[in-house]
């Protein structure tokens, strides 16, 4: 999908209208529309990438940088001393629904495990 098109470039560019929690030059973070825990925040990159994949030669100051703001919006949130999951999904067996990189930050409640 052409990032024109993408609905998670359309929030970052502010063509759709989101909840922004954080804002810098290289990541906006939202509040998910269809919350999975409390508190649930997309952190989504700027510059359109698919899969982590598609960024290899980028991918360490992007993941690092990603890890980063989540670490700052969850002590914002109130949930970095409980605790909270960051999940990327890739691909579609991943249950990845929109063909842009993102990061899931989820906590406020106890979590189930994974697997």
């Amino acid at each position: 999908m052409a990032a024109e098109e993408c609905v998670f470039c359309k929030i970052v560019r502010g063509e759709i209208a989101s909840e922004r929690v954080y804002q810098d030059e290289r990541v906006v973070v939202v509040r998910d529309i269809n919350p999975k825990a409390p508190v649930h925040l997309l952190l989504l990159p700027v510059v359109h990438f698919t899969t982590p994949a598609d960024i290899i030669g980028l991918l360490e100051p992007a993941v690092g940088h990603l890890f980063t703001v989540a670490a700052e919006v969850a002590q914002r949130e109130g949930v970095a001393e409980s605790g909270y999951r960051l999940v990327v999904n890739a691909g579609p067996d991943s249950g990845q629904e929109i063909g842009h990189l993102h990061m899931h930050l989820m906590g406020g409640r106890r979590l189930g495990t994974m697997g």
